[in-house]
């Protein structure tokens, strides 16, 4: 369990900053290089690359080199975890809210059968 929470942990940690979302929405359309990725950003490559390697570390993108040119890609894998985490979340929500809404209308019948 502790290392499904450190995966979690830095998934959404990658995903806190506006910049490697960006990143992320980008790889979903398909590999890139680190070129093409840091084109819209204006920022010096080697702060670029801090990002690329928290998005790396998170299991989120991996990547290969082949001669000079690095290319990333996304790791769907990593992201149908947080999706899974999100939906249970979500589910869990849900069912409170329908408990509550259940209690709810159990009170107002109650009121209106006491007067």
């Amino acid at each position: 369990m502790a290392n499904y929470d450190n995966d979690l942990t830095q998934t959404f940690h990658a995903l806190a900053d506006p910049t490697r979302r960006q990143v992320v929405e980008r790889l979903s359309q398909g590999p890139a290089s680190v070129t093409e990725l840091a084109e819209p950003f204006d920022m010096a490559l080697p702060s670029f690359m801090q990002h690329l390697k928290v998005l790396e570390a998170s299991k989120l993108v991996q990547s290969n080199k082949v001669g000079r040119v690095r290319t990333f890609q996304i790791r769907a894998s990593q992201m149908e975890k947080a999706k899974q985490w999100l939906n249970d979340q979500l589910e869990i929500w849900e069912r409170r809210f329908d408990q509550l809404d259940s209690y709810v209308l159990t009170l107002a019948q109650k009121e209106g059968t006491d007067e």
